[in-house]
């Protein structure tokens, strides 16, 4: 009876294109327009939330990935595709690392305590259990790890939907996940469908509580500095105000979004400002039964919940972009190479475009530390030059102690491959 209306505005704003979202007030209401526009690859500048009732109106600041206005008319009628009356059926299930297509793969979900090595394994396990990668997305933080992988079958191309086929990976990838340190339960979700890729990462991050604290991580630079979070109630109008100051980076405004909304928490007003190189939000919101936050608990496990949001995108380490021909296996043998080399992967992007491999690969030290120059030109000997580029350039100059480094390589090669020498997915360690 009452569709979302869309106006796209290119001539208020000398800086930016406004996009003007006026529609029902449900929950995830907020979450879906700002989902939408972070799938378009737009950068939101400035956003005013503000809902009366039952409708909300929402107004975003919007420009591309050179911070231009939108000129691209195809942009702006996906937009209005998107978010109009007809959103349900326009919008795609496509991930956020794309995959075209997602019912034509089968989709696995894995959440699990972080460790070295760990993602060398679970690309072993899926290469011997004839599973081609197509696309995957891997963030790490606070000790867990989650990550979305889409796979097809080796010969034929196709989403594996034998059940006896899905129930071995799924115990291979369980045992993996489990290792012999998880004092939590990990997790592994075998299906044959789609999922939106970074929604589903923020989803299995929370249901695995890496918000819980540990041990502040000295590994953590000035740059990845700890964002300021304040939550306080405002009491003559039944809100609690949240205020947050970070670093801006790309999606900042998705990912504090999508933790609001699983906490079950309604977005009433709004104030969002990112024109430099910090970003301030400020929130009015209620619990889902009308509510404000009600206690000291309830207010340390917010502040604590939107800091794992923010920092769990965080990059972590240096940036490798592997580029060249897709070949099945190929992500086994670079992920081997990473680990004999002693390189721990923070985060991961895999991409299939075509006939194309386009991943992107953060990685530290085994310690969580900055790799030294010359590991990384080891690996880059090893994969290939042209192949598997460095996209950052204040990486370490200084030399290595080789003694510590190759003790520390030595160690870490041996306990993972006993670990896949137990499965039968390797025939030696020595």
């Amino acid at each position: 009876m009452n569709p979302p209306r869309v106006t796209v505005d290119n001539t208020s704003s000398a800086k930016a294109t406004l996009v003007k979202v006026d529609s029902v007030n449900k929950h995830g209401s907020l979450l879906e327009v700002v989902q939408a526009l972070a799938d378009l690859n737009l950068t939101i500048s400035r956003a005013y939330i503000s809902s009366d009732g039952e409708w909300f109106m929402d107004v975003f600041h919007v420009i591309d990935q050179f911070g231009n206005k939108l000129s691209d008319g195809d942009v702006i009628n996906r937009i209005e595709q998107s978010l109009g009356p007809r959103a349900r059926s326009f919008r795609s299930l496509r991930s956020s690392v794309g995959v075209q297509a997602a019912m034509e793969h089968t989709t696995i979900e894995l959440t699990g305590r972080d460790r070295p090595g760990l993602l060398s394994e679970i690309f072993a396990v899926l290469a011997d259990l004839k599973c081609n990668v197509v696309a995957a997305e891997v963030w790490t933080h606070n000790s867990r790890m989650a990550s979305v992988v889409y796979i097809t079958d080796e010969i034929t191309g196709l989403p594996i939907d034998n059940p006896d086929h899905l129930a071995k990976i799924k115990q291979l990838l369980l045992y993996v996940l489990k290792g012999d340190r998880d004092k939590r339960s990990a997790n592994t979700v075998v299906s044959v469908g789609g999922t939106h890729t970074e929604r589903r990462l923020h989803q299995m991050m929370y249901a695995d509580r890496d918000y819980d604290k540990e041990e502040d991580d000295p590994t953590i630079t000035c740059e990845q500095s700890k964002p300021l979070v304040a939550v306080e109630n405002c009491a003559e109008k039944g809100y609690t105000v949240v205020n947050l100051r970070c670093r801006d980076r790309p999606k900042l405004l998705f990912d504090t979004v999508c933790t609001l909304t699983d906490m079950q928490y309604l977005v009433f007003h709004a104030t969002i400002i990112a024109e430099g190189s910090e970003a301030s939000q400020e929130y009015y919101i209620r619990h889902k039964d009308g509510c404000p936050v009600d206690s000291e608990a309830e207010r340390q496990r917010l502040i604590h919940c939107l800091e794992a949001a923010i920092r769990r995108r965080t990059s972590e380490g240096i940036r490798l972009e592997l580029c060249g021909e897709d070949r099945f296996g190929l992500l086994s043998d670079v992920t081997r190479i990473f680990r004999e080399n002693g390189l721990s992967v923070t985060r991961a992007e895999v991409t299939t475009r075509g006939s194309q491999a386009v991943n992107v690969f953060y990685v530290t030290d085994a310690s969580g530390y900055p790799v030294k120059s010359e590991t990384i030109e080891a690996v880059r000997s090893e994969i290939g030059q042209t192949i598997l580029r460095v996209e950052d350039d204040e990486y370490s100059k200084s030399p290595p102690q080789e003694s510590a480094r190759f003790s520390l390589r030595n160690l870490f090669r041996t306990r993972s491959e006993k670990f896949l020498y137990s499965l039968g997915l390797i025939k030696s360690f020595s």
